[in-house]
C-alpha cells in the first residue's frame, strides 16, 4: 500500500514538473533566463528593428517613430505620455514600492543617404533644417537603442516577480541636436514623473566586436560648444587692396592663431578641442568683401577649461581684428551639451554585475571622447547616470575590414549598419540585468 502511494506521489511530482516545462516552452513570457527569452522573441523584435531602420525621421520630426514606440510599450502594460518636450514619450511600469530607474533611448535619425547592402535600407528623402532634399538614415544606431529598450522593457514586463519599484522608460527627440534631454527636462520630466534614482542608456560602437560592452567611469563624452565669429572689414577692389580691409584675410590669421590656444595657453592634460568647420566670404574674384564668417566646434571636460578656451577664442579674435585697424568682430557662442559624467561608483557596480554576466574578457574599459551626448543633462539635474557601449559588429566583419587595412564603417557614414541579432542579445541581456540590479 505504501509502495502504491509513493508510485503515485512520484508518478503526480513527474507531471507537475512535466506540465510546467510545458508551459515554459508554450508561453515564452514564462522563460526567466534572458537568452532564453530573447531567442523566443527575436522575430518579433527583428521585425521592429527593421520598421525603424526603414522608416527614419530627422530631429524634431519624429512623430511617426515616436507613435510607434508608444503604441509598442503601452502594449507591454506601460502607462504612456507622449508630446513631452516634443515628441518625447515617458512609460511608466509600477511594480510595487521600490526605487524608480530611468531607462533612455533616442528617436531621431540623421540627414544622410543610406548605401547599405540591406533590403531594409533606407529610401526616405526629407527636408533639411535648410529646405534642401536630403536622404534619411539611422546611421547612429538609434533603431537599435529603440528596439534594445523595448526588448528590455518586455522582459522586465513578463518577470515582475525579480524586480519592485518603478521602471521609467523615456524616447527623446533630437539627440542629435542636443536638444531633445533639455526640452523633456524643461516640460518637467522630474516633476510631471518620479525623478529616477539611477538612469541608464546604451549606444553602440561601430569599432567594437559584438558580445563586448565597454564602460567608462567619469568624463565619457565632452562638453560641446559652437562659436560663430564675424570678421569685419571695408569692402574694396581686389586689384587696389590698400584701398580695403580684407576681413578674409583676418580670418585667415585668425584660424592660425586658433590653434595656439590647445597647444600654448591649455593644460596639455586637459584635452580640449578647437576646430574651424567652415570659412564663408567672399563673392567673386576681384572683389574683397565687407565680411567673413567661421564656424567653430569646441570640446572640452571640465568647466574651467570650457571658459577658458572660450575666453581665448574671444580674445584671440578681437586681437587679429586689432592688428589690422578692423572693427571689433560679432562672436555668437552656442552651447550644444554638456560634458557626460558617468557616476563612478555606479560605473563600477555595472563593470562587476556584467563581467559576471558576460565574462570579464568582453567587459572593457572604456576611454573618453570628444563627442557630445545630451544624456549628461539627467546627470547634471542630479540623477546618477551610466552610459555604457555596446559593440556592433561581428568579430569576423571586424577581420575583413582589418585584412583589408581599412577601418570598419563609422557611426554617422553611410555605409554603417551593425550585425542587429548579435548587438541585441547582448544589449538586451545587460540592460535587463543592470535594471534588475538596482530595481531592488
Amino acid at each position: 500500500m505504501k509502495n502504491s502511494r509513493l508510485a503515485d506521489l512520484l508518478l503526480l511530482t513527474a507531471g507537475f514538473i512535466f506540465l510546467c516545462t510545458l508551459l515554459v516552452n508554450l508561453n515564452p513570457a514564462m522563460a526567466a533566463d534572458p537568452d532564453e527569452w530573447f531567442d523566443s522573441h527575436l522575430d518579433k523584435h527583428m521585425e521592429l528593428y527593421r520598421w525603424l531602420h526603414s522608416n527614419p525621421e530627422l530631429s524634431l520630426c519624429e512623430e511617426k517613430t515616436a507613435a510607434k514606440i508608444a503604441q509598442v510599450w503601452q502594449e507591454l502594460g506601460f502607462e504612456i505620455t507622449t508630446n513631452v518636450g516634443g515628441h518625447g514619450v515617458v512609460a511608466i511600469l509600477d511594480n510595487g514600492e521600490g526605487p524608480t530607474v530611468m531607462l533612455r533611448t533616442d528617436l531621431d535619425a540623421l540627414p544622410i543617404t543610406e548605401a547599405t547592402p540591406l533590403p531594409f535600407a533606407s529610401t526616405v528623402v526629407a527636408p533639411n533644417e535648410d529646405g534642401t532634399e536630403t536622404g534619411v538614415m539611422h546611421a547612429c544606431g538609434h533603431d537599435i537603442h529603440m528596439t534594445n529598450l523595448t526588448a528590455v522593457a518586455g522582459y522586465l514586463s513578463d518577470n515582475r516577480d525579480k524586480w519592485k519599484g518603478t521602471l521609467m522608460l523615456i524616447a527623446q527627440p533630437a539627440e542629435e541636436k542636443g536638444k531633445g534631454a533639455k526640452a523633456m527636462l524643461d516640460d518637467g520630466l522630474f516633476e510631471r514623473f518620479k525623478k529616477p534614482d539611477y538612469a541608464l542608456a546604451m549606444h553602440v560602437r561601430s569599432d567594437r566586436p559584438t558580445g563586448n560592452v565597454v564602460i567608462r567611469s567619469g568624463f565619457s563624452q565632452a562638453n560641446v560648444d559652437s562659436v560663430d565669429i564675424t570678421m569685419i572689414g571695408r569692402g574694396g577692389h581686389g586689384s587696389a587692396p590698400e584701398t580695403a580691409i580684407d576681413p578674409i584675410v583676418q580670418a585667415a590669421d585668425l584660424v592660425m592663431s586658433l590653434q595656439m590656444i590647445v597647444s600654448r595657453e591649455m593644460d596639455p592634460q586637459e584635452p580640449a578641442v578647437i576646430t574651424v568647420g567652415s570659412i564663408h566670404g567672399g563673392t567673386k574674384h576681384n572683389i574683397i568683401g565687407d565680411q567673413c564668417k567661421l564656424q567653430l566646434t569646441v570640446r572640452s571636460y571640465g568647466d574651467e577649461s570650457r571658459q577658458k578656451l572660450l575666453a581665448a577664442i574671444g580674445r584671440r579674435a578681437k586681437g587679429v581684428a586689432k592688428t589690422y585697424g578692423a572693427p571689433s568682430p560679432t562672436l555668437e557662442f552656442s552651447e550644444g551639451t554638456p560634458s557626460l559624467k558617468n557616476d563612478e561608483k555606479l560605473a563600477a557596480r555595472m563593470r562587476i554585475l556584467f563581467s559576471d554576466l558576460i565574462g570579464a574578457d568582453h567587459v572593457e574599459d572604456g576611454t573618453p571622447s570628444m563627442g557630445g551626448e545630451d544624456f549628461s543633462r539627467y546627470g547634471i539635474a542630479g540623477v546618477p547616470i551610466l552610459m555604457y557601449s555596446v559593440g556592433s559588429v561581428n568579430a569576423n566583419r571586424l577581420a575583413r575590414f582589418e585584412k583589408m587595412e581599412i577601418p570598419p564603417p563609422s557611426l554617422h557614414s553611410a555605409a554603417y549598419y551593425p550585425d542587429a541579432p548579435e548587438t541585441l542579445r547582448i544589449s538586451v541581456k545587460t540592460m535587463s540585468a543592470a535594471a534588475i540590479d538596482l530595481l531592488q
